[in-house]
């Protein structure tokens, strides 16, 4: 049984348990029912009257205990470890106070019972929030890579324009110079330790935003020699292929350098990409665009860009020799005649493995079938696609000057609508009640109107996206 000095405060917290919203819709509290808590409530009653006549000279007597050190109560044998469950639920729902947190004491009641927590430590059972926070591992690189300012040497982004019509500008950041462009000049000095996001004004009032180019940003505005590679079709590519870091990959036709940078994040450092272009101008131009990716990556990170491309400038029907010790794991090819790069790359690509082809016609795409079927190579066209993304423009509705439009209620047109009740005054009830309901219906989004709709320019079509897989053929 409890003291008469301990007996108190326990049912003062069963009674506050009962009243939580929380606890009252516990399954196991709400089937015990409410004699337990009838129970409690008439034993507080009882001792709330010995408390007051012999509670001075207890505190005198006895020292005041902190409440970690008190001993556990014993409950009732039906409440008996079900209330410290939902209460300790409770606890880890909020932030532990000090005295939670402080390491508890294991200590057992007079009536020899174990294994029950005492209150102290029934929000310390769980671990607190912050410690769980602070515990989180968090790489260092985030911090560094997203808040560095902007320094000399690396690429910048410029931008600006109004609604769906955008001018972008990418350019290497100095020391000393301007960045000058058809919105006016701004001297570097004025971007040097700006954060990405800044806005700036140039020598026209121009009003633009500085950003770091991300992968997609870099293949739209770098030099280009051949027709670059969407990255809208590289992102397509890559779910074909199934890339996954340690691979290794080889790519037909380098062209501008787009599909290397994507398929070189693709694969990781320890992975690899096999490049091969046939055209000397292609094969340095993309040795060049990957250079600049990679210096400016390392200028605004911690962590390199893994130097994991092999950019080899020759045809590769005549590339088995550089190939015969390589197991690949994918394919890519950009060419104007993959078929015919196919009997050398299929030995070495790995059983199940995936070869993506990009071609820019449908006829290609016949030829490139014809050719496997007429060589007998045991690949499977699993898929023939094509990507088509629509951009569209959500905005406010403004007038020439720039003020914005606002909401206008429409009139009801009273000739109109005594017409329609001549004819049929059942149909000119219903026309007048649901005009009425128009007219005066709540806008949900205030009281300027939206403009939703695709924008005017639009990027079409741009390729095929053939699957192949490499299967085993069975023996006859």
């Amino acid at each position: 049984m409890l003291s008469a000095g301990r007996r108190g405060p326990v049912l003062l917290q069963l009674r506050r348990l009962r009243r939580r919203p929380v606890i009252a819709t516990c399954p196991i509290l709400r089937g015990l029912g409410r004699e337990p808590f009838e129970r409690a409530r008439s034993l507080r009653f009882k001792s709330s009257q010995r408390e007051t006549r012999d509670g001075e000279g207890e505190h005198k007597a006895t020292p005041k205990k902190a409440p970690s050190a008190e001993s556990p109560p014993s409950l009732p044998p039906s409440l008996r470890g079900m209330g410290t469950r939902c209460h300790s639920s409770l606890e880890s729902l909020r932030l532990p106070t000090p005295r939670e947190e402080s390491p508890p004491r294991e200590r057992e009641d007079s009536s020899g019972d174990q294994g029950q927590a005492s209150p102290a430590r029934w929000g310390s059972g769980t671990p607190s929030l912050s410690a769980l926070v602070e515990d989180l591992p968090v790489p260092s690189s985030w911090s560094a890579s997203r808040e560095e300012p902007f320094r000399a040497g690396e690429l910048v982004l410029a931008e600006t324009g109004k609604r769906e019509t955008q001018f972008k500008k990418l350019f290497r950041l100095h020391k000393a110079g301007h960045l000058n462009s058809n919105w006016g000049a701004v001297p570097f000095s004025d971007i040097v330790g700006k954060f990405p996001g800044q806005i700036l004004r140039s020598s026209s009032g121009k009003h633009f935003m500085l950003k770091r180019p991300a992968l997609e940003d870099y293949v739209l505005l770098m030099k280009r020699g051949p027709a670059i590679t969407y990255p809208k079709d590289v992102n397509m590519m890559l779910l074909m292929m199934d890339i996954h870091p340690g691979d290794t990959v080889l790519e037909a036709g380098s062209g501008s350098g787009g599909m290397s940078l994507f398929l070189s994040k693709a694969v990781g450092s320890q992975g690899q990409v096999i490049s091969f272009e046939i055209r000397k101008d292609y094969h340095e131009l993309a040795k060049k665009n990957y250079k600049h990716w990679r210096e400016s990556w390392k200028i605004s990170h911690l962590e390199e860009w893994p130097d994991n491309v092999n950019f080899i400038h020759k045809d590769i029907s005549g590339a088995s020799e550089d190939i015969k010790s390589l197991t690949l794991d994918a394919v890519a090819l950009d060419m104007l005649n993959p078929q015919v790069a196919l009997p050398v790359l299929y030995p070495h690509l790995k059983q199940g493995g995936i070869c993506a082809v990009y071609l820019a016609n449908i006829t290609q795409v016949i030829e490139l079938l014809d050719g496997i079927r007429i060589c007998e190579l045991p690949l499977s066209c699993e898929k023939i696609s094509e990507v088509i993304v629509r951009d569209w423009l959500v905005c406010l509705a403004k007038q020439k000057s720039g003020i914005l439009v606002q909401k206008v209620e429409p009139q009801i047109n009273v000739d109109l609508q005594l017409h329609s009740q001549k004819k049929s005054r059942t149909e000119g009830e219903m026309f007048q009640e649901n005009d009425y309901e128009e007219s005066h219906s709540d806008f949900p989004y205030g009281s300027s109107p939206y403009i939703a709709r695709p924008i005017h320019w639009q990027t079409g079509h741009t390729a095929f996206l053939v699957k192949l897989r490499k299967f085993k053929p069975q023996l006859s």
